[in-house]
């Protein structure tokens, strides 16, 4: 598995990277970089990890996050639809710190926890973000600029509880993509503490420490929360029946699955349902 410490090819020609993300599947694993990103998903569901956030994801959310948060989006693997984002990577100390961008500054420093904006508000800013892959220069800088500065005045709320603003050492990074990657696969089973230790060559007590140092939790609270948010989207996306999903989810016993889905989302399986499906 490669280091997740994404190399981002900007340069003192070039300090502003903007792309539209346009594949089957988001392929990047949890990962960091020393840059500011912005992303905006066009097309495709699934989780997203700010963080130590986990929680769902849907088309029409922007996200902005500070330099060195780790993060990454995992569509569902069964989707027709292609993953689509517009992304916009750029680094530290381009824009000036000048009284007129106060607003903007202190957006920044709150999103070192991950920052989602709430989707009416930037609906107006959205063409102008859109357009900035086809931007280069002073234009894309101007655009990205007034792109931010607008943010700044939109509600939004936070995704981390913890803050991020150091590197993460590489080799830490690389043991949480691999336990990313056993959870997407295996959540479904029942799971035990020494696989996933196992994977990272870890004792259960040393592994135990690590994960709990990572993400301000033990891993099965974490496990569960992951299983509780892809029973959320199958509950929203499925007619299988509330049972179906538990067992599909993971959960040997209803009553458990029951209070675990309450316990994170405060409501009722059943409830949830209503409330949300189409």
């Amino acid at each position: 598995m490669d280091a997740i410490l994404e190399k981002i090819e900007l340069s003192q020609e070039r300090s502003i990277h903007a792309f539209r993300h346009t594949k089957k599947d988001f392929i990047t694993p949890w990962h960091f970089h020393p840059q500011h990103e912005l992303t905006f998903i066009e097309e495709s569901k699934g989780t997203k990890f700010i963080g130590d956030f986990v929680g769902s994801y849907e088309p029409g959310e922007l996200v902005l996050l500070r330099s060195n948060l780790p993060h990454c989006w995992k569509n569902f693997a069964e989707q027709e639809a292609k993953a689509i984002s517009t992304v916009i990577q750029w680094n530290k100390g381009i824009f000036a710190r000048v009284p007129e961008l106060h607003g903007f500054f202190e957006l920044i420093k709150t999103a070192s926890k991950g920052v989602i904006f709430e989707k009416k508000a930037v609906g107006p800013l959205l063409p102008l973000l859109l357009n900035l892959p086809n931007k280069t220069g002073a234009d894309l800088y101007l655009g990205l600029l007034t792109v931010l500065t607008g943010l700044a005045n939109c509600p939004y709320r936070t995704l981390s509880e913890a803050s991020y603003t150091d590197d993460l050492p590489t080799e830490y990074g690389t043991r949480m993509a691999k336990i990313h990657d056993f959870i997407e696969k295996h959540y479904a089973r029942k799971v035990y503490l020494k696989e996933a230790a196992d994977l990272v060559n870890m004792s259960e007590q040393s592994f135990s420490r690590f994960f709990s140092k990572m993400l301000h939790r033990p891993f099965f609270s974490f496990l569960n929360e992951y299983r509780i948010n892809m029973s959320c989207r199958m509950l929203i996306d499925t007619d299988r029946s509330v049972s179906e999903i538990g067992y599909d989810c993971g959960y040997d016993s209803l009553p458990f699955f029951h209070k675990q889905f309450n316990k994170f989302k405060g409501i009722s399986p059943a409830r949830f349902r209503k409330k949300y499906k189409i």
